[in-house]
């Protein structure tokens, strides 16, 4: 098999073969590649080596650095004739500056040809265009992570660093870019800027702006390619496509737990810290999640919102509603795969799985009493208390379980 020929390349030194792309620095491939980089570094001798070329990398760099420098040249020029029109005089405002630089008319003459984009300048159409290249030159030295851009790169640096530069000011948050920062300073204002047309829906950003009026209009163009499913949002969609790879990228450092989402290794640390940031505002009731805190609420109101389409029975809770709806259609969704057993709840199962393991998980911290369910658990912990919480409305008898009750009542039934 023959060797590949390469050719260094005289930006960056770094070889590459024949068969990648790359650009002659003296005859410009109508890039002006030539006239760009001798604008920003004129003391570069291009005649040191005969034919001197450049990667794709360092061509796209040195577009970046001649657009930036245009741009730059444009925005100061602006500013001097804001000055001398007297509309800028000793404070700088940005919105001035962005209608001059964007024109009276919002014309945004560059336009991609690939996706509907379409910028006021040539630098942002130039950066934009990265995003549609199949070449991803910026690799993370520490993991597999590559992009097609300088700055996704240093964002992604951040994760392994753990450093968040950007502040708020009011308050203790920090984050790994600016626009996360303005998206949170919305909360200290109560700002929500964005407003839809339809409904009275207002949000603080564009793209969930964006998201929302999705649901006016019914589109869903984030599309599975192995099922049916469909979603609104991109990054539903990824999460979605991790039940069929079966990834679970989110790893506890503490144990073995591992996650679909960046969100349900968040609730996990909690079991660890024992924190429950969400509290219950009529009791002394805390949790984890913002859904079992709203589930809770429930407890404290009559409403029962969740209802049988056959025998109109009401429900407190979706999960309830659903375990029901089971007993109507007969159907028992939860299987044993030790044995025949069936059932209608999770609970159910997981308890009986209990048999075949022979694990008692819940520990009596007083006594060395052991058993399969937090309920008997409980049920114990009161032999200790003295705790009789069921009392009999007829006559003075109390007692630690409801079985017991329901048993002392059926005396009172038959006298």
């Amino acid at each position: 098999m023959e060797e590949e020929s390469t050719k260094t390349c005289r930006i960056c030194s770094v070889e590459i073969v024949e068969t990648e792309q790359y650009y002659f620095l003296n005859n410009d491939n109508n890039l002006m590649l030539q006239f760009k980089l001798l604008n920003f570094l004129p003391t570069i001798d291009l005649s040191f080596t005969p034919n001197p070329i450049a990667c794709n990398r360092c061509m796209i760099a040195i577009e970046d650095i001649y657009e930036f420098k245009q741009l730059c040249i444009q925005t100061e020029t602006t500013i001097t004739n804001l000055r001398q029109q007297g509309v800028i005089k000793r404070e700088l405002r940005a919105d001035n500056i962005k209608v001059e630089l964007s024109t009276h008319t919002n014309e945004k003459p560059f336009k991609c040809n690939i996706c509907d984009y379409c910028f006021t300048t040539k630098y942002g159409l130039r950066k934009h265009m990265h995003r549609h290249a199949s070449e991803k030159p910026f690799k993370c030295d520490i993991c597999d992570y590559c992009c097609n851009q300088m700055e996704s790169l240093k964002r992604h640096m951040y994760m392994h660093t753990g450093e968040k530069p950007f502040k708020c000011n009011i308050c203790d948050y920090s984050c790994t870019t600016k626009s996360h920062l303005k998206m949170h300073m919305h909360r200290h204002t109560g700002d929500k800027p964005f407003k839809c047309n339809i409904c009275d829906y207002r949000c603080t950003t564009k793209s969930h702006l964006k998201i929302h009026m999705r649901r006016h209009t019914g589109e869903k163009p984030f599309k599975c390619n192995m099922c049916d499913y469909s979603t609104i949002i991109l990054e539903c969609l990824k999460v979605h496509m991790r039940t069929h790879t079966g990834e679970k990228p989110f790893k506890c450092n503490i144990c073995n737990y591992c996650s679909k989402q960046m969100s349900q290794l968040k609730t996990h640390m909690l079991r660890h810290t024992g924190e429950k940031p969400f509290k219950c505002n009529k009791c002394d009731y805390s949790c984890t999640t913002k859904s079992t805190l709203k589930r809770h609420m429930h407890k404290h109101t009559d409403e029962k919102p969740f209802k049988c389409s056959i025998c109109d029975q009401g429900f407190k809770e979706k999960d309830s509603l659903k375990k029901h709806m089971d007993k109507h259609t007969g159907e028992k969704s939860f299987k044993c795969y030790i044995c025949d057993y069936c059932c209608f709840t999770k609970w159910n199962l997981n308890r009986h799985m209990h048999m075949h393991t022979g694990k008692k998980p819940f520990k009596c911290n007083i006594c060395v009493y052991c058993c399969t369910t937090k309920w008997a658990l409980k049920k114990h912990a009161r032999t200790h208390t003295g705790e009789n919480t069921f009392k009999c409305n007829i006559c003075n008898y109390c007692c630690t379980t409801k079985s017991d009750l329901n048993r002392h009542v059926h005396k009172h039934t038959r006298e």
